[in-house]
């Protein structure tokens, strides 16, 4: 991973492969009728809105993170299945002028069919669940013991569905049997077991290198070639965009906690009254803090420095 400061909002390989999809953060090529192309740009959103500008090599940070939990989660779950590939650029693109453009934050994966829900499991509570639970006593509609703390561990961990917005929508909170009238009982069973496990033997992964992992978002598919069909995850997995990462030594139940993940930038979106207003550009003390918090917790996870991975 070059240690530069350039900044990628926007990628430009159209004439190449046929973009299929343009996300908050991930550009989604077509290489072939099996294989997609992952282009994880620098954008950052928040409150389910981007921000004008984003942060320097966020993409690569995202990417290697996601190839390592791609490559780790299977040998603590062996029955788990991934969409990844490989991190190797398509021929035709690593031989080009632009390819150190896309090194490193591209990954080549299966091209599945996407559940249009997003498996978010909870073992604290915090964010959205904590202000549901000071309103209403409940999570995403499920009942949990009163009393309770701002980031105070949960008994169990929760699993918390939401709906799958586009971009420019906004995520809707759903409860586990609204979930299931989507995609299937079946299916939402079997994606909520995985997200618990996964989740649990990341938890545990990531408390012995002082990371606590409060909660976090995963995405899964259908792989309707396997017999039987199968659910596998996809998407990107365990990094601050998607989770939020605490300091276990600065952890205090009763508080927001000091998170390695985009919660310094939501605390100064709410703090200047920007929350969820289009055309922001963040001072470069916001991109600093929050970039700074990713590269601490790519290090403290992958163990890597983040300028020689």
């Amino acid at each position: 991973m070059a240690p530069d400061d350039s900044t990628v909002t926007k990628t430009g390989l159209s004439s190449s492969f046929k973009l299929l999809a343009s996300g908050k953060v991930r550009d989604v090529y077509e290489i072939d009728e099996k294989t997609l192309l992952f282009v994880a740009t620098d954008r950052v959103s928040a409150y389910d809105v981007v921000l004008k500008n984003g942060i320097p090599q966020k993409g690569k940070l995202l990417t290697r993170m996601s190839e390592f939990w791609f490559s780790l989660l299977p040998t603590l779950l062996p029955y788990l299945r991934t969409h990844f590939v490989t991190l190797d650029l398509p021929s035709s693109l690593a031989s080009s002028p632009e390819a150190f453009i896309y090194r490193n934050r591209s990954m080549q994966v299966r091209r599945l069919k996407v559940f249009p829900i997003e498996s978010i499991v909870r073992g604290y509570i915090t964010g959205s669940a904590w202000s549901e639970y000071t309103n209403h006593g409940t999570v995403h509609g499920i009942g949990v013991p009163k009393n309770l703390q701002e980031s105070e561990k949960l008994g169990q961990p929760l699993w918390t569905p939401s709906t799958k917005a586009e971009q420019g929508q906004k995520d809707e909170n759903i409860s586990p049997a609204k979930a299931a009238e989507i995609v299937g009982k079946d299916y939402a069973d079997k994606i909520q077991r995985l997200s618990l496990d996964i989740y649990n033997a990341a938890r545990d992964y990531a408390a012995e290198r002082g990371i606590i992992i409060a909660d976090t978002k995963f995405e899964f598919a259908l792989d309707g070639s396997a017999e039987p069909p199968d659910v596998v995850l996809v998407d990107e997995v365990l990094t601050p965009d998607s989770s939020r990462f605490w300091r276990a030594d600065r952890y205090e139940v009763g508080k927001s906690q000091d998170s390695l993940d985009k919660q310094y930038l939501r605390d100064w979106l709410t703090r200047e009254k920007l929350k969820g207003k289009e055309g922001v550009e963040m001072p470069e003390e916001v991109v600093r803090r929050t970039g700074d918090g990713y590269k601490e917790a790519f290090e403290k996870l992958v163990g890597k420095s983040w300028q020689n991975c």
